[in-house]
C-alpha cells in the first residue's frame, strides 16, 4: 500500500514521502491528503522545529539551578517540552498547508512536489484552508497556556511565517527566512519559563538559524535543476560547488553561537559536550556529502536530527550534574 506516486488520475504517496508509513494504515484514505498536507509522514519537519523549543527551555532550567521559584530547575519543565511538541507539529502542519497553498502552481511544474495534494487535485483549496485553520486553533490553544510576554513574542512569529514562501521569489537567501521562523522557539522556552528574553535566548536564536541554513541548503539541492527552470530561488543554487566552504561556515558559526549562548546562561562545562559531539556529526555531513545526489541530500537533511538530540542530551547531562 502507498507504493503509487500520486497523481491527478490515482491517489498515492507523495514523490518524496516514504512508502508503507503507519499514519496511511492508521488514517481512513479520504484522510490521507490533510496528512500529507500536514507532513505527517514526514516527521524531521516538526523535530527541527522542536529542537530550538527544547534547547531554549532546558538551558532555562538549567540556567536557574538553585532558583526555588522554578519547580523543576536544574531540568526543563516537563509540561513544556509536551506543549512544546504539540505545537510543534501542529505548527508545522499549518506552515506546510500554507506553504502549499501559495506554491501550489510552482510546485505542479517540480517533479518532486506536483503529486502533493493541491497540484494533484485531492483536495481542493477551501478545504486546505480550512484545515490550516484548524491546525493553528490548536497552536493557538498550545499558546495561551503560557504567560503573556510569551503569547505575545510567539505570536510575532506568524509575521516571518506568513512571508516566508515568497522570499524565494525574490531573494537568493530564502533559507535565511526560514531560520528565522524555524528558530523561534529558541526565544520560546526561554520566555515561558522567566517570563522576558535576554543575551542566552538571543544567541541561541542566531546560532539555530545558521544550523537552519546549513541543513536547508542541504535539502533544497535535491530541486535545484527544477527550481533554476521555474525560476525559485535558493541558497544550493547561490552556493553550487561552494556549498562544503559555506556549509563549513554556517555549522561553525552556529556552534559558537550555541556555546555563547550556554555562556550568556552560566551553563556548566558538561552542557558544551553535546555541541562537541553536534560538531563531529556536522563535519561528517560536511564531509561526505554529494550534492549531485538527492536521495543523500535528503538523508543528511533528516540526520540532523540527531544534532538536535546531541545539544538537548548535553544540557541535560549538565542538569544531571548541576
Amino acid at each position: 500500500m502507498q507504493d503509487t506516486i500520486q497523481s491527478r488520475g490515482s491517489q498515492g504517496r507523495v514523490a518524496d514521502a516514504p512508502s508503507g508509513h503507519w499514519v496511511y494504515r492508521a488514517l481512513p484514505r479520504r484522510h490521507w491528503p490533510y496528512a500529507q498536507l500536514a507532513r505527517w509522514d514526514r516527521p524531521i519537519g516538526w523535530w527541527l522545529l522542536l529542537w530550538p523549543c527544547w534547547w531554549s527551555a532546558a538551558m532555562a532550567g538549567l540556567a536557574g539551578a538553585g532558583n526555588t521559584a522554578l519547580t523543576f530547575a536544574p531540568f526543563p519543565d516537563p509540561w513544556h517540552l509536551v506543549l512544546f511538541l504539540i505545537g510543534a507539529v501542529a505548527m508545522r502542519g499549518a506552515g506546510c498547508t500554507y506553504n502549499d497553498l501559495v506554491d501550489q502552481e510552482i510546485d505542479d511544474q517540480v517533479a518532486r512536489t506536483r503529486s502533493r495534494p493541491l497540484p494533484s487535485g485531492q483536495v481542493t483549496r477551501r478545504q486546505a484552508w480550512i484545515f490550516l485553520v484548524s491546525q493553528a486553533l490548536v497552536g493557538f490553544l498550545v499558546l495561551i497556556q503560557f504567560n503573556l510576554f510569551a503569547i505575545g513574542f510567539g505570536i510575532l512569529s506568524l509575521l516571518v511565517v506568513a512571508v516566508y514562501p515568497f522570499m524565494k521569489r525574490i531573494t537568493d537567501w530564502p533559507q535565511l527566512t526560514l531560520g528565522l521562523a524555524f528558530s523561534w522557539g529558541a526565544w520560546m522556552g526561554w520566555a515561558a519559563i522567566y517570563g522576558s528574553v535576554s543575551l542566552a535566548p538571543a544567541l541561541l536564536y542566531l546560532g539555530s538559524i545558521l544550523w537552519v541554513i546549513g541543513y536547508d541548503t542541504i535539502y533544497a539541492h535535491q530541486d535545484k535543476e527544477d527550481d533554476a527552470l521555474v525560476g525559485v530561488r535558493s541558497t544550493a543554487r547561490l552556493f553550487g560547488e561552494n556549498t562544503k566552504p559555506w556549509l563549513f561556515g554556517l555549522y561553525s558559526g552556529s556552534l559558537l553561537l550555541i556555546g555563547g549562548a550556554f555562556w550568556a546562561a552560566g551553563l556548566p562545562l558538561l552542557a558544551f559536550v553535546g555541541l562537541v559531539a553536534a560538531a563531529g556529526h556536522m563535519l561528517w555531513q560536511i564531509r561526505i556529502l554529494d550534492i549531485d545526489d538527492a536521495d543523500q541530500c535528503l538523508k543528511l537533511f533528516k540526520a540532523n536530527t540527531v544534532v538536535g538530540w546531541l545539544i538537548f542530551a548535553g544540557i541535560l547531562a549538565g542538569a544531571l550534574a548541576a
